[in-house]
């Protein structure tokens, strides 16, 4: 009976044995793959970090009392300010915006700030430079991709903000 057990059939192979090399080749193996992920990991979320909300938010947090006296004294203006986007022929956005006082005049004389801000990161947020066209109208042309925007809107005039907004929009191509 010893005699069957000993012999093999042929083109069978014979079991390895798990020496202590392997189980160390193994671990090296398993360990290399998980650095190396996690270094390629790293690389894009450095790349790909768009920054902040705020710089500070510390200073951010002594500000709030300033900005909630300043939302008081804009909603007892009435002020109605509305935005309208148009392409141009050359594929620009024309930003238009209305300021209407109160008694649904029109505001010229003020300094328009427009911002169409990524939602996700700050690196694509586009600055549209606005100038007054007149009668309450200030208008801004750039070149933006159609997509969800963070519209953010600031009137001012010598230094004084005196109304802004911010609204989430969704642009559209031509």
């Amino acid at each position: 009976m010893s005699d069957i057990f000993a012999q093999r059939p042929s083109g069978s192979r014979r079991k390895r044995e798990v020496t202590g090399r392997m189980v160390l080749l193994c671990l090296i193996s398993f360990f290399a793959v998980v650095t190396v992920v996690n270094v390629i990991m790293m690389t894009a979320a450095v790349k790909t970090f768009g920054g902040l909300e705020t710089a500070s938010s510390y200073k951010a947090g002594l500000d709030y009392s300033r900005d909630a006296a300043a939302s008081q004294e804009q909603g007892a203006r009435h002020w109605t300010v509305t935005s309208r986007f148009d392409h141009n022929s050359d594929g620009r956005l024309h930003v238009e915006l209305s300021v209407l006082d109160g008694a649904k005049q029109p505001l010229s004389g003020y300094q328009a700030h427009v911002l169409l801000a990524h939602p996700a990161n700050r690196r694509l947020d586009h600055e549209v430079e606005v100038w007054d066209l007149g009668n309450g109208r200030y208008g801004g042309d750039t070149v933006v991709p159609a997509g969800q925007w963070d519209l953010e809107i600031d009137i001012t005039r010598d230094g004084k903000r005196y109304f802004r907004s911010r609204e989430r929009i969704f642009l559209k191509d031509r």
